[in-house]
């Protein structure tokens, strides 16, 4: 009972956001469901939606207090030079990735942001129908941004990706480190917090490591998703598709420890609905963020590269993909594993090429030792 009454959890910020939109935008984002949209994907569009509109009030452009206030006009009429300077802004501004830490936006951000504007438009100046059976506007100024995309190899990129990643063996390092080496560089305040969160947040590293799952699946595993005889448990992938995740018996030993504690530190009941990874919050639990999953992440791998770089969840999703398709060179299983639809992304994972190419180029190079 108190995990519903006292958390706002994903689908609640979701109803939030949504609530503080103008009509116009519901509207989007209900057709958008209509049309099988992920969740997570509208989620990410109703932040970027909120950071617009908040900018369209703060420059004056839109003359009102509260964004569901802002009319379509202002939409209608916006000056191109003036959506020019947003996403300028956009990518001239730091924001704080730790507390020491600043960097700007990538340009796949601000592609994304760019795609959920122009869909949003595009949807209003083509598909909305007003009562009269016209487009709720006809000028489309986001049409007129364009989103220029890096162009790479698929090679180039998994080289890119190959260079972000644990590599050969540096993940099990890395858990080895988190689990004895790690509170020994802590003062005493941080040693009760990790003494407290330990168990949850090795077990969090390892499935991250041992399944490949995303951020998201992971946070919204329920007690019930989990199946210790098979070593499986069962995720939702986007589009709310349910899909069953092979795992290996010590990450499933990694869960079970944290769950013979997670009663006695958090609160949480056996109960079956009950979100598996928790918080402590106000002497009373909740499901633990995604945000809180990030963080946890950052910290760890930044502690274990000696503060010179950080990894996401991202990152540890890549790094069992690639060591699955080292391990297997099972194109098919990696991507049932991940969730994945397409060969092209899957195929990021497949290393072997550049491996190749290395020890050809040493041939080669040796050859050329004759002419010393």
């Amino acid at each position: 009972m108190a995990n519903t009454r006292q958390h706002k959890n994903h689908k609640e910020k979701y109803k939030a956001l949504l609530f503080q939109m103008p009509e116009y935008v519901k509207d989007y984002i209900y057709a958008m469901e209509g049309n099988y949209r992920s969740p997570s994907t509208l989620f990410n569009y109703l932040i970027d939606y909120q950071d617009f509109f908040s900018w369209l009030i703060r420059e004056g452009i839109a003359k009102v207090e509260q964004i569901k206030d802002i009319h379509h006009d202002v939409l209608a009429t916006l000056p191109l030079d003036l959506v020019i300077s947003y996403f300028r802004k956009l990518e001239e501004e730091e924001f704080d990735v730790s507390k020491e830490e600043k960097k700007t936006r990538e340009k796949s951000s601000i592609n994304r942001k760019k795609s959920a504007l122009r869909s949003l438009f595009k949807y209003l100046t083509t598909q909305y129908e007003t009562s009269e059976g016209e487009p709720l506007f006809h000028r489309n100024v986001m049409q007129k941004v364009s989103v220029i995309k890096e162009k790479e190899s698929l090679n180039a990129r998994s080289n890119k990706l190959a260079n972000t990643i644990f590599q050969n063996e540096s993940d099990v390092d890395f858990l080895y480190y988190v689990k004895n080496k790690y509170e020994q560089e802590l003062s005493t305040r941080q040693k009760s917090y990790f003494s407290r969160d330990k168990e949850r947040d090795y077990a969090i590293l390892s499935l991250l490591l041992g399944s490949g799952i995303r951020v998201n699946e992971l946070a919204e595993l329920r007690v019930r998703d989990l199946n210790f005889m098979d070593n499986k448990i069962s995720v939702i992938r986007k589009g709310d598709k349910k899909d069953i995740v092979t795992v290996f018996a010590e990450v499933m030993e990694d869960i079970e420890v944290y769950l013979n504690v997670r009663k006695e530190k958090y609160g949480g009941t056996d109960a079956e609905h009950e979100y598996l990874f928790l918080s402590k919050h106000n002497k009373s639990y909740t499901p633990i963020a995604i945000r809180t999953i990030q963080d946890l992440v950052r910290k760890y791998t930044k502690a274990f590269n000696k503060g010179k770089s950080s990894m996401s969840p991202h990152k540890l999703r890549h790094t069992y993909a690639t060591n699955l398709m080292d391990e297997t060179k099972d194109l098919s299983l990696v991507m049932e594993q991940l969730g994945h639809t397409s060969e092209t992304t899957a195929l990021l994972y497949v290393h072997t090429s550049q491996e190749k190419a290395k020890k050809a180029a040493e041939a080669l190079a040796e050859r050329r030792k004759r002419l010393k």
